[in-house]
């Protein structure tokens, strides 16, 4: 076995090891089965990837959610815009990507009333 291998065969573990650790307790087992990261990623791409159909719907909500924002009084700047920016990583994740200066402005229309005094756009 030369070092190429091994450090492959290393980084392979690794990655499988990833993969395992980032599913849901309840999937273990289903993909545990899986002993190589190919076959793995590809049945975990098949159960929770999603058809075109899904995607796109998926998309369309996540774009709602972006454009219907609006922040809850109770929450802090940064609870806020982290809220937002998740919203707008999953866009991203799914393709649509949005500009900081969009970003900005929704994030400034969003914020309750009560910021109106401290916010001039």
């Amino acid at each position: 076995v030369t070092t190429e291998e091994k450090a492959q065969k290393q980084n392979d573990v690794k990655a499988r090891s990833m993969l395992l650790m980032a599913l849901p307790n309840e999937h273990l087992l289903t993909f545990s089965q899986y002993k190589d990261v190919k076959t793995l990623f590809e049945a975990t791409q098949a159960r929770f990837g999603g058809n075109d159909a899904t995607k796109k719907a998926q998309r369309t909500l996540l774009k709602q959610m972006y454009e219907n924002f609006n922040a809850p009084s109770t929450e802090s700047l940064d609870s806020i815009f982290n809220m937002l920016q998740k919203i707008v990583s999953q866009l991203a994740i799914m393709g649509e990507n949005i500009s900081q200066e969009d970003l900005n402005m929704q994030f400034l229309r969003s914020l309750p009333s009560e910021w109106n005094t401290h916010v001039v756009v």
